[in-house]
């Protein structure tokens, strides 16, 4: 799921926490033409949620992951069973035979109900990304162990399915959403299974990181999607689906072009979605004073890539709209596969702040150019389980600056905001300001470790702002004082103008 593992898999971490010393910065001065033409804010900020054990009844974090998924209230949140707990993931782990199949949902339904109640009254993305792995051709045999909670990083064998036709693959699809929206399926063999369920699954996504995971050709990818999709579509023809997935999109625009060319799928087959991943990755000679530079550089190169496909899929496929449904940043002490469950160095505190800071900073840029969902990753992880990737700390469930900045944007930006014109002239901060029926509003987000100073326009003078940096856990109200503003190291700001009397 989490993208880059054999390139980062090698890597380990030097951490440090000291700030680096700098020159006092001049105030940068940010310039708004509120009454130039502005474009609708459409850009949804959302998260995702990766199926692993602490998400499990009973695990220690448990209540507290989902009671604040349903607190947050996000609308497209992503639900990910994936392969590295084949038991949670997969709901047919054998073939089935002439006299039997081995259809089970007993440890998947509690994730998955839990996740569906605590998303209620939102649109949300499911996609049960992993395919059983007897489907395919391989030549390692696959053995599953017996202890669900147990990583297992070899289950995804083979690129070539058994059955051409995909026929075998979209069966396996409709019974399962059958099983959460239908009330139960009738198996291989003619037998019936009830669930009871009759869940509404606004959009299913095909697959994750298909770059990485069986690696099927334009063509192959095209042919499962549309497999899929069809029998989809005929049991909730109001349905929608997201395709793609990639981990690596800037090295894959052949599949770009090839998906999003209607005249490659079958007739009728919906192009409702893309999605594609972002995560920024420092090397290990590192410290938490060079990711202010590589996190933000990696996103810059990541932007041009947004900006080649964005013209692909205008050209293409003006209609299917865009969610980067994977963005953050991992740490290189997060992959030791031979020794998973080893918690390594502590993670300085400083790079949560870091991370959020670079998922705001991507949220503002791709919300310029009209992208309709930026996911950050994810609810939770933890030692084996991707650490520097959680937004919840994975011992007490509470939100960390990840999570926070989420938050933050989240409970700010409204759907009737406009974007408005905003010039500045730096690299170490961003902004952008956005007009709705509350007033005027800044966003901003300091990209060094370091305490910058912004000039804001004037009728910011005695307004309000919320902040999220090393010295504001969460968010809260505090009036602004003067134009020059203070932004603390890796600080995201929302600023609301005074109100006009």
């Amino acid at each position: 799921m989490l993208k880059s593992l054999v390139t980062i898999g090698c890597l380990a971490l030097l951490s440090g926490t000291a700030t680096a010393q700098h020159p006092t910065d001049t105030a940068v001065k940010i310039t708004v033409n509120w009454t130039a033409e502005r474009n609708p804010l459409k850009t949804t900020p959302t998260l995702q949620v990766v199926v692993n054990p602490l998400l499990r009844r009973g695990a220690p974090i448990h209540d507290a992951a989902f009671a604040n998924l349903e607190r947050l209230g996000a609308d497209y949140v992503r639900f990910v069973p994936w392969h590295p707990y084949p038991r949670l993931a997969v709901a047919e782990l054998e073939p089935p035979t002439k006299d039997k199949t081995s259809w089970d949902f007993s440890l998947i339904d509690p994730l998955t109900i839990d996740f569906l109640n605590a998303t209620e009254g939102h649109d949300r993305i499911l996609n049960f990304s992993t395919i059983p792995a007897w489907m395919y051709h391989a030549k390692t045999p696959v053995t599953v162990p017996t202890d669900p909670d147990r990583v297992y990083w070899d289950y995804t064998q083979g690129k070539q399915l058994r059955d051409l036709t995909c026929r075998e693959l979209a069966g396996y699809y409709s019974r399962l959403i059958r099983w959460y929206t239908q009330g139960g399926f009738t198996d291989e063999l003619g037998v019936r299974h009830e669930s009871g369920y009759h869940y509404k699954i606004p959009y299913w996504e095909v697959f994750n990181e298909i770059d990485v995971e069986h690696q099927p050709t334009p063509e192959q990818y095209t042919a499962s999607y549309d497999a899929i999709v069809g029998e989809l579509h005929q049991i909730d023809p109001a349905m929608k689906f997201v395709g793609l997935a990639l981990a690596f999109p800037e090295r894959n625009p052949e599949m770009m072009e090839y998906f999003l060319d209607h005249r490659n799928h079958k007739s009728g087959i919906p192009l409702d979605m893309i999605s594609y991943h972002f995560y920024a990755s420092p090397t290990k000679e590192q410290t938490p004073d060079n990711w202010q530079y590589s996190f933000f550089d990696q996103a810059d190169k990541f932007l041009v890539a947004v900006r080649y496909i964005e013209n692909i899929r205008k050209r293409l496929s003006p209609e299917t709209r865009t969610t980067l449904d994977e963005v953050g940043s991992i740490l290189p002490t997060d992959w030791h596969p031979d020794t998973p469950n080893d918690p390594g160095p502590s993670i300085p505190a400083i790079y949560w702040n870091a991370s959020g800071a670079l998922y705001a900073y991507i949220y503002l840029e791709t919300a310029k150019l009209g992208i309709d969902i930026v996911g950050e990753s994810q609810l939770v992880g933890f030692p084996s389980q991707f650490p520097s990737v959680t937004m919840l700390d994975w011992t007490t469930g509470a939100p960390n600056a990840r999570f926070e900045v989420l938050r933050l944007l989240h409970d700010h930006l409204r759907a009737d905001a406009t974007l408005v014109e905003t010039k500045l002239i730096a690299k170490n901060m961003d902004a952008l300001a956005f007009e709705d029926v509350g007033g005027h509003h800044l966003l901003l987000v300091n990209k060094r470790n370091r305490t910058l100073k912004a000039e804001l326009p004037e009728e910011f003078d005695g307004g309000t702002s919320w902040t999220v940096d090393p010295s504001h856990s969460t968010a809260k109200p505090e009036q602004l004082h003067g134009r020059q503003q203070t932004l603390g190291p890796f600080s995201v700001t929302i600023a609301d103008a005074r109100r006009q009397h």
